[in-house]
This record gives structure tokens, C-alpha cells and sequence, in this order.
């Protein structure tokens, strides 16, 4: 498991894991604020999930959480958040064990560039311990209008479509199907800019998503599926986030 001792970095935040009622609680509320919700995010996978806190060194507040599940066999697939919406199977015959990131988010309002890069420094900590081979998640965008992110899908459904091997198919009973109803990207500043900045990192180190997004009204959200073969990740950027994790 990932070290329980604090992870410090730039100085100014410290990454641990939960260890109490009293975190969970604290992640909960941050993820209320994050995803807008009238009430504390709680579901049935955090209590088979490891939470990690990311807070300000010096006054101790919460500024980030997100939750890591290790699928190591089969069975574990129905512990999954991502398996209530794709079916992922043959991806897991093929890539596993698997590790997968979900929850990720950060104090509205709060933009710290180092702050995510902190948590792809102790993510890569658990994914190196756990011995995974591919991470995946369920990436949000704000909102269930895919007319917003026009420009973002295009790009998405352009460059950065799983590839057919991954025999990856979306099984949620409302979905956007953007890889076949967007119009070339227009302007791909704009698009990037659409994303959400976990997205644009999984993607910097050659992550791939699914071909349609899912319309999830309980969470006021639209996620796709996203996955990053760790060995596919250029050895520059493994030995910085290693460096991370320090």
C-alpha cells in the first residue's frame, strides 16, 4: 500500500492518506462543493477505496481529495464505479491489474498548478507499489449540456479514441455519442481550454477515452471513459512524477 507517512512537495502541500471517519467526512464535503451537490457525496465504493488528501501544509485545509481502487483479479471488477457504466472486461484480460482514480477534486476556486502534479506524484506512488499496468476513471465535465463542449469532444474523437483493441463498450442508459455526431475541431485552444484540467494531464501522457460520454443527472456531470496504459507514458515524465513521490 502507498506509504502512510505525509509526502511533501513545492514546500507548501502535504498528500497523505485518510485515516479516519473524521477524513472521509472532510472528502465528502469537498466533494459536495466540487460537484455542486446539495448533499455530502457519499456511494457504496468509497468504503472499498483508498481516499487521499492533499491539504496546505500550514494551516492544514483540505484542498484536494480523489479515492484509488486496485483491481487485481476478476472479481474485483464489480467493486468498480467505471463497471456501472462501461464494460471494461477484455481491456482487464488484456492490461490488468488495473487501478482505478475517481472522485478527483479540488476547493472550487482554488488554482494551483501544483496541486495536481502532487497528485500525479502519489498517484504514481500506489500505481508503482501496486504493480498496475493501467489506470482508469471516469473523467468529468461540469454540467449534462455536450453542446458546451463542442470544440473538446471534436478533439477528443479526433486524437485520442481508444484504440478498438481495448474492445471497450459503454453500457449506460444515457450517453452522448460525440465520436460520430462532432464536427471537426474549430479552434484547438478553445478545445483544450473545454477540458478539464485530470483530463488534460491523462491525455499529455497518452491517455485514451471512450467514444461516447455518459449523461450521469445524479452527479450533474458528463464523464468518459479514460484510460492510461502505464508503459505508454514517456520515461521523462515517469521519472518526474517519481520524483514527486519522494
Amino acid at each position: 500500500m502507498l506509504q502512510q507517512t505525509p509526502i511533501q512537495a513545492q514546500g507548501r502541500y502535504i498528500v497523505r492518506r485518510a485515516s479516519s471517519p473524521d477524513d472521509i467526512a472532510a472528502a465528502r464535503a469537498l466533494r459536495q462543493r466540487g460537484f455542486g451537490l446539495a448533499t455530502p457525496d457519499a456511494d457504496p465504493y468509497d468504503d472499498s477505496c483508498l481516499h487521499m488528501l492533499i491539504e496546505e501544509a500550514r494551516s492544514g485545509a483540505l484542498c484536494c481529495c480523489f479515492r484509488l481502487n486496485l483491481m487485481a483479479a476478476p472479481a474485483d471488477l464489480g467493486h468498480s464505479y467505471c463497471a456501472q457504466y462501461y464494460d471494461f472486461a477484455k481491456l482487464f484480460e488484456e492490461h490488468g491489474p488495473l487501478v482505478e482514480m475517481g472522485r478527483f477534486c479540488v476547493e472550487p476556486g482554488l488554482r494551483d498548478a501544483d496541486i495536481l502534479r502532487i497528485a500525479w506524484g502519489a498517484l504514481t506512488a500506489f500505481v508503482d507499489e501496486a504493480g498496475a499496468r493501467m489506470l482508469i476513471g471516469c473523467t468529468s465535465f461540469a454540467g449534462t449540456d455536450p453542446g458546451r463542449y463542442g470544440d473538446a469532444f471534436a478533439e477528443l474523437a479526433a486524437r485520442h479514441l481508444a484504440p478498438e483493441a481495448w474492445q471497450l463498450v459503454t453500457i449506460a442508459p444515457a450517453t452522448f455519442g460525440y465520436a460520430e455526431n462532432c464536427t471537426p475541431a474549430r479552434d484547438g485552444n478553445r478545445a483544450l481550454a473545454q477540458m478539464p484540467p485530470l483530463l488534460r494531464s491523462y491525455l499529455a501522457m497518452g491517455g485514451r477515452v471512450s467514444d461516447r460520454a455518459v449523461i450521469d443527472r445524479q452527479m450533474n456531470t458528463l464523464h468518459v471513459f479514460t484510460g492510461l496504459d502505464i508503459a505508454a507514458i514517456p520515461e521523462g515524465r515517469k521519472r518526474l512524477l517519481r520524483a514527486l513521490a519522494r
